[in-house]
């Protein structure tokens, strides 16, 4: 496909730019024998990739953390940085980054087997990865013996192969220390959400395993105990598995039951949506809402959430509130607002999670934790939507090292100027590479609009009567009380 290198030159960053504008061309029309061979060796030259990139990343690493040393960077804190940009570089999210490079480091010093596998397409990066991770727990040389006793046969192996193996031959050299890993890995339980398809989401639990066991077998049991518990009325349609569900949501929230949610779910939706109006005002389904995290959720399912959260609030006697957010004629972003303070709090921290959805770094798609500036408070940076960007922490913490940094490019939509561009972020790292981030629509359905050419908009004369706005981010605003519950549910209801 492609000429090696005359006299055994290495390969250079212009060959690869070669190889990839040649690759699209490959000639398919063989025989069948020769695209299974075609696969073959693509899937070798996938793994080949992922060897040379473990191979740069070490590099890079080391020069990185000389550059740090010469610039006085304490030592225990050389190496910041260095696994954003690594993700940066292969569009991955910077905890993925991270283990890149933890990996990169284990097959070059450790591992060298394996390294050698990779670096020659016969093993995936994949496989690499469960041998490093069994093996994690050990001294330096007893993992050099793992990956000795596995170097014939590890291009053989299935995933599953290669982790039994790696476990047996760890608790072989050294059962200690699996034992104190095992003991350890108690202290990692926890919980985190994640979104699922089609409205869903997943809830999931770490646990020590008879902690796991024991809460799977109380849900269960609350099966058994609704199935029991008929007086007479019509059966319990659920499932068992939405039962469990059901009892889940129960016990850990103490409502009476799962559809009755006290808490604030941030449903973005459109006023069209809300009341099921077309764009013209006719009848029609209206935009998809959104959810945090920039989950899409179709018009009528989010009618039926809201409908259904405002049956629980009538139930029980809690609040059901709407909160009115403004939009750029587009409906893709919201305009901005300002604040005196030093950091992002209150309506202004809000604003910021409900534009930016997720952590604003490039193929990043962890949760905000952070309301950063863009450009630091100390450095003059203005406490303001322009100047703030939703970050996760791992992000917010490597903006810090030295060598980087961020400025607002476009301030996006406001008040003044609804029509401005989306707002835009353009970070740089310590080589000079740049990364633009762009807030995303706040309802995925309604795309930023290109700014229009034409004249400017003309100013009303002082002391004239205003004229009503054409613009759909001042049509579609409503405002409802909880004064008016009876009759956002009859409204609901008739959508």
């Amino acid at each position: 496909m492609f000429e090696p290198a005359r006299g055994g030159q290495p390969l250079t960053t212009d060959d690869l730019r070669v190889f990839l504008r040649r690759l699209p061309t490959l000639d398919t029309a063989v025989s069948d024998a020769e695209r299974v061979e075609q696969l073959s060796l693509l899937e070798s030259v996938k793994h080949a990739c992922a060897g040379a990139q473990a191979v740069v990343a070490v590099a890079f690493d080391a020069s990185q953390r000389e550059v740090q040393a010469t610039a006085g960077v304490p030592a225990r804190k050389r190496g910041r940085g260095v696994g954003a940009q690594v993700a940066l570089a292969r569009r991955e999210s910077p905890s993925r980054g991270s283990r890149h490079l933890g990996l990169a480091k284990a097959l070059t010093d450790e591992l060298p087997h394996t390294g050698e596998h990779l670096r020659h397409g016969r093993v995936s990066e994949w496989r690499a990865t469960v041998l490093a991770r069994e093996t994690a727990c050990l001294h330096p040389d007893d993992r050099r013996a793992v990956d000795a006793a596995l170097a014939i046969d590890l291009p053989t192996l299935s995933d599953r192969q290669v982790e039994a193996r790696a476990k047996a031959l760890a608790v072989q050299f050294d059962a200690a220390s699996v034992v104190t890993r095992a003991a350890k890995a108690r202290q990692d339980r926890r919980v985190w959400l994640r979104a699922a398809p089609d409205t869903m989401t997943y809830l999931t639990a770490l646990l020590p395993v008879e902690q796991g066991v024991a809460a799977y077998a109380a849900l269960h049991a609350a099966v058994g105990t609704v199935r029991a518990t008929g007086d007479g009325a019509a059966p319990d349609a659920r499932g068992d598995g939405q039962v469990m569900a059901d009892t889940l949501v129960e016990r850990v929230t103490g409502q009476a039951t799962a559809a009755a949610v006290p808490l604030e779910v941030q449903l973005v939706m459109p006023a069209d949506t809300l009341f099921a109006t077309g764009p013209d005002g006719g009848p029609g389904d209206g935009v998809p809402a959104s959810l945090p995290g920039g989950q899409v959720v179709p018009a009528a399912f989010a009618r039926r959430l809201l409908a259904d959260c405002a049956d629980a609030c009538e139930d029980t006697g809690t609040a059901l509130a709407l909160r009115r957010l403004f939009t750029n004629p587009d409906g893709s972003q919201l305009v901005a607002m300002d604040s005196r303070r030093r950091v992002f709090d209150g309506q202004l921290r809000r604003f910021l999670l409900v534009r930016d959805q997720t952590c604003r770094t490039p193929w990043c798609d962890a949760p905000i934790r952070h309301a950063d500036h863009v450009v630091p408070d100390r450095a003059g940076g203005a406490t303001s939507t322009p100047n703030g960007q939703g970050l996760c922490e791992a992000c917010n913490h490597a903006k810090e090292a030295p060598g980087w940094s961020a400025a607002t490019l476009d301030p996006g939509p406001s008040p003044a100027d609804p029509h401005a561009p989306v707002h835009r972020v353009r970070t740089t790292t310590p080589t000079g590479h740049t990364y633009d981030s762009t807030a995303p629509p706040v309802l995925p359905a309604r795309r930023p609009a290109r700014r229009a050419r034409g004249p400017a908009p003309t100013r009303r004369a002082r002391g004239s009567a205003p004229t009503r706005s054409r613009h759909p981010w001042h049509e579609n605003l409503i405002t409802l009380t909880w004064a008016d519950r009876h009759r956002t549910i009859d409204l609901l209801d008739s959508a």
